[in-house]
């Protein structure tokens, strides 16, 4: 068929279709003018705020400019795919409990860019049937692609005040995957902000990283200390880590839009090996290969068998003094990485810490 056959807004909503039967909770298609956000960008990396992410400079202002990433770009098909399983734990069971590990939601199932990847191509797949060869690139927090702005655009959400995209029928609690083709199909309303005067996300985040609405300083986010931060985290930052041990909801969780949060029907995001609320000292006695066979296929592994094991020891150093924490910790006193080793006598010593202050007398008024 030729371009000139085709008729683009039936083609449109036949890609909305067929994204839907192939899983996507909700699927838009936008422009590719990324003026403002350029701004933005060009800022928040002027602020340092992108911390050790030498990549978010690296690939300068291409990350929103779609046309220079993927040439003859034209038109950006953006889709999102819930993510909380059924019968999960509780998020805020397992953060008052201070003796387990929290993981970020998003990341107790299967890795999640593989498996959002391999369906936008069949959906390509499913274009190209109708419309034969065509441009196009999968893009799933792969590559220098300003998502959330895309999404926005779509109108599949706004841009929240904790700078995560909000979805008026759907929360937060969601993958994002664009499709950049050459196709110029009608592009969809963007979606409007409806954060207003709320700020719970501000108030609650446990390092103060959301240091103003929509600025995100990404050095003192738990999500960067757990998963991007190579080296040691920085001791004033640890403590407020809590149990954190790889990344970090609080400002979802406190989102009052998050009350229309659907659940996630896809069985690969289900839970494993019981992460969504596992005991710090019997996650700390894991071996490196051990880690390796129980997060095959996940999102965890990202982060490496030493910064897991860094993040489980602040945690255990966070939690209450006991004999199981300190055996725990001493367990691993000499353990062959300097980084785990280091983090560990910290964790020895804030464990000292607080059975001192426990144990301090009251001193008469």
């Amino acid at each position: 068929m030729t371009a000139a056959a085709i008729d683009y807004h039936h083609l449109a909503r036949r890609i909305k279709r067929w994204a839907a039967e192939l899983g996507f909770a909700d699927t838009g298609i936008a422009g590719i003018t990324l003026g403002e956000d350029e701004h933005h960008l060009r800022r928040w990396l002027e602020a340092g705020f992108h911390g050790e992410m030498d990549y978010m400079a690296r690939h300068g202002m291409k990350r929103a400019r779609p046309a220079e990433l993927e040439p003859g770009t034209l038109r950006v098909i953006a889709v999102r795919m819930d993510y909380i399983p059924p019968g999960v734990a509780h998020a805020w069971d397992v953060l008052d409990n201070p003796e387990a590990g929290y993981v970020a939601r998003y990341a107790l199932g299967r890795d999640y860019h593989k498996l959002m990847r391999h369906r936008l191509q069949k959906l390509a797949d499913r274009i190209r049937e109708v419309t034969g060869d065509f441009g196009y690139r999968a893009f799933v927090d792969s590559a220098p692609v300003l998502e959330k702005a895309l999404a926005r655009n779509a109108g599949l959400g706004w841009i929240g005040k904790h700078t995560v995209l909000i979805n008026r029928r759907a929360g937060s609690y969601f993958f994002l995957g664009e499709l950049y083709t050459d196709l110029p199909l009608p592009p969809d309303e963007p979606a409007t902000a409806h954060c207003g005067s709320c700020s719970r996300c501000l108030e609650i985040c446990p390092t103060q990283a959301i240091v103003a609405p929509y600025r995100l300083d990404a050095r003192r986010c738990i999500s960067y200390l757990t998963i991007e931060l190579d080296g040691p985290i920085p001791e004033p930052l640890r403590a407020p880590i809590g149990n954190r041990i790889f990344g970090c909801d609080d400002c979802q969780l406190v989102c009052p839009w998050n009350k229309f949060a659907q659940l996630t029907q896809e069985p690969d995001f289900a839970p494993r090996h019981q992460l969504d609320g596992p005991g710090l000292a019997e996650l700390f006695s894991w071996s490196e290969a051990t880690f390796l066979d129980r997060t095959q296929g996940m999102a965890i592994r990202r982060t490496g068998y030493q910064g897991w094991s860094r993040n489980i020891a602040v945690a255990l150093g966070n939690a209450p003094p006991s004999p199981v924490v300190r055996q725990a910790l001493l367990s691993r006193a000499d353990d062959p990485s300097p980084l785990v080793r280091e983090h560990v006598q910290w964790a020895l010593a804030h464990q000292h810490g607080q059975a001192s202050a426990v144990s301090r007398p009251m001193q008469p008024a």
